[in-house]
Formats: C-alpha cells, sequence, structure tokens
C-alpha cells in the first residue's frame, strides 16, 4: 500500500494538463521630483477574463471593442494600484492606452501620471490586479529614479512594496526574482513533465524488450545528475541570450517546440529508440526549454546592469525548484523500480499519459487553438 501511494505521487505531475506562460502585468514607474509617471502593459487576455472586451463573441478583441473598454479597462486596472510619498495618497490619473505585443501575446499599455503632495524620498506601491481571480498571476515592477532602476516582483503574498532611494538594496530584487524562478519552474507543466520524462528510465535500464532494475542508487544518482545537468546548461544558455534580447523567436513555434520535446520524450519510454545519453537529449531540447524561461525578463525592458542581477537570480531560483524537484522524485523512484507499479504504472502508464497530455498540448499551440486560453 505504501508503494502504491508512493507511485501515485510520481503521477500527480502528470495531471495538470493546462499549461503555458504564467500571467503576468509589467509595470514601470517613472520618478522625476514631484512628477511621477507610469506605464503599465496588462495581457488582453486576462482582461477579457477580468471584464469581458470581446462584444462580438467572435473570439477576436479588435482596436474598437478596445477602444470602447479604455474608460472601463483605466478603472478596474487603477482601482488595484496604489502609490503614496512619504506615506500620503498620491492621486493617480489615467492616460492615453495603446497595444503592444509581447512574446505570449497581445497586451494594452496604460500610460498614467501620479499627483504626489512632494516629491517623495519613500515611494509604497500598492498591487492587487487579477490576484482575486488568479493567485499565480504575478507584476513586475521596473522603478526608476534619477537613472537608477530597481525590480520587485509583486504576488499575492507580496502585494506592497517600499522603495527607499536612499537604500536602494539589489538584494531584495535578487531574492524576488530568485523566487520568481522557483515559482517558474513549479508552474511550468511542461518543464516539469519533460524533466521527468527523462528521469523516469534512469533507475531502469532496457534489456531486449523489458525494463530491469539498476543494482545500485549510484549509476541512478550518475544518470540523473548527467540529464539535470545537461538540461540545466542547455537552457540556462538560451535563457541567457533571450533575455540579453540575442535571441527572439515567435512565442507560438516556442511554446510548439516546447510540447514536442515532451512528447517526443515520454515516446522514447514507450518506444526506446534511444536508451542511453540521454542527457544529449536533455541538452538538445534544453535549448529550447530555455526560450520558454526567458519571456518573463525580457518583456520587462530591464537595462543591462538591472537585467543581469534579475537572470541570475532567476536561473538560480530555476536551478532550485529543478533540484527539489529531482530530490522529491528519485528517492521513492529508486525504491519502486522494481515493482509492478513502476515499471509498468509509473514508467508505462504515465509516460502514455504524459504523451497525451503533450499532444494535446502540440495540437492547441501550434494551429493556435486557443484551448488552454
Amino acid at each position: 500500500m505504501i508503494r502504491l501511494g508512493l507511485c501515485c505521487f510520481l503521477l500527480l505531475f502528470a495531471g495538470a494538463v493546462s499549461a503555458h506562460k504564467p500571467s503576468d502585468s509589467y509595470l514601470t514607474v517613472e520618478i522625476e521630483g514631484r512628477a511621477i509617471q507610469g506605464q503599465w502593459d496588462i495581457a488582453l487576455r486576462d482582461l477579457e477574463y477580468a471584464i469581458g472586451l470581446d462584444d462580438s463573441g467572435d473570439g477576436q478583441i479588435t482596436w474598437g471593442e478596445l477602444k470602447a473598454h479604455h474608460d472601463g479597462i483605466a478603472a478596474y486596472a487603477l482601482a488595484r494600484l496604489t502609490i503614496a510619498g512619504d506615506g500620503r495618497p498620491c492621486d493617480l490619473r489615467a492616460g492615453e492606452q495603446l497595444v503592444e505585443r509581447h512574446t505570449d501575446g497581445a497586451y494594452t499599455v496604460l500610460r498614467f501620471r501620479a499627483s504626489c503632495p512632494g516629491a517623495p524620498d519613500t515611494l509604497e506601491v500598492g498591487y492587487r490586479l487579477f490576484f482575486d481571480l488568479d493567485p499565480s498571476h504575478r507584476g513586475l515592477l521596473r522603478l526608476v529614479r534619477q537613472g537608477q532602476t530597481q525590480t520587485a516582483v509583486f504576488g499575492p503574498e507580496q502585494p506592497r512594496l517600499e522603495f527607499d532611494s536612499a537604500a536602494a538594496s539589489p538584494w531584495r530584487a535578487f531574492a524576488d526574482f530568485a523566487r520568481e524562478g522557483v515559482w517558474h519552474i513549479w508552474v511550468g507543466y511542461d518543464h516539469i513533465l519533460f524533466l521527468l520524462s527523462l528521469l523516469l528510465p534512469s533507475v531502469v535500464s532496457r534489456r531486449g524488450r523489458s525494463w530491469l532494475a539498476v543494482a545500485s542508487f549510484r549509476p541512478a544518482l550518475i544518470e540523473v545528475l548527467k540529464v539535470v545537468t545537461a538540461f540545466t546548461a542547455a537552457h540556462s544558455i538560451t535563457l541567457s541570450l533571450a533575455a540579453l534580447g540575442f535571441v527572439n523567436l515567435p512565442s507560438r513555434w516556442v511554446e510548439s517546440a516546447i510540447a514536442a520535446s515532451v512528447l517526443l520524450a515520454a515516446l522514447n519510454n514507450l518506444y526506446p529508440l534511444v536508451t542511453s545519453r540521454l542527457w544529449l537529449c536533455a541538452f538538445g531540447f534544453g535549448l529550447v526549454h530555455g526560450l520558454g524561461f526567458a519571456s518573463v525578463l525580457g518583456d520587462l525592458g530591464l537595462p543591462k546592469d538591472s537585467l543581469i542581477t534579475a537572470l541570475v537570480a532567476f536561473n538560480l531560483g530555476v536551478e532550485a525548484g529543478q533540484a527539489a524537484i529531482v530530490g522529491l522524485f528519485l528517492p521513492p523512484a529508486f525504491w519502486l523500480r522494481d515493482s509492478w507499479f513502476y515499471q509498468r504504472l509509473t514508467l508505462g502508464y504515465g509516460s502514455a499519459l504524459i504523451a497525451a497530455v503533450a499532444l494535446f498540448w502540440l495540437i492547441d499551440r501550434s494551429l493556435a487553438l486557443g484551448w488552454l486560453a
């Protein structure tokens, strides 16, 4: 019974079908003396879910429909944003609205001004957008004051932040983006399922048409370390290149390729063609997965000095989250390796389930069907 429970625990990861870029918005606040100007990029798909924009119901949001909702968008968004200078609230007024395309789709660009009683030394920003509808939503802030940039990430557990011009600490931004790296790997079900598909055969070896349990923990651990190291190195490379602007591919291509990588890795467990050097597969497909992580940082538009800090922190967070997944997987997998529950149920039926989910993602993403929108 204990083994069955552990086997079911291993299969829990395969249950999530909805895998796409988590909901984010991009908030920029610039301070020059008493003047505070802001720009807020908010995904149209999130606004459609929250307040409704598609009046015709045809699945497309036109410029006319968006323009008709400008006042409603501004009222909805600014009611969920507060700015205070030195403890005194600032008055927010909406400006023009534009449309901009990010890596994951169209965003409305809401510009606004904040009128404060004086030139603030301490600025407090409160953020509550979409938290009541989507606890996974994050607000990525870029605060510019006298040419200096500070970054932060808002979430339900951190909806209010204070910025002191005399004590701008890079460590807070580092901790914020490291935490977001952990969060993005844990909600990135496609990345998790790809990694698990490569890890499932690590505690067994292929002999003819059968899987045989490895004799000791050491070869299983070595195989896991090879796969994880290769995957880490590969997605770190493309994450860095894409976030720094050297590589820029359409999100639809990247997300489709990620789904294809999950499908191929799972099918290889069912119909083994590659039974050794799986770390090469992890490296090759890891290059694609890194592009999927990069959109979060690239869309924020950070200056190079802040981007490097955010990039390192985010990448370390991703690796920490990945290490936690491996730590949860390997001990029970090794213990179950010679059982029917592992070889047939987890490795066999589990890989089939992963392949089915990945095929669903691939069709939805490559054809832009919007099943998971």
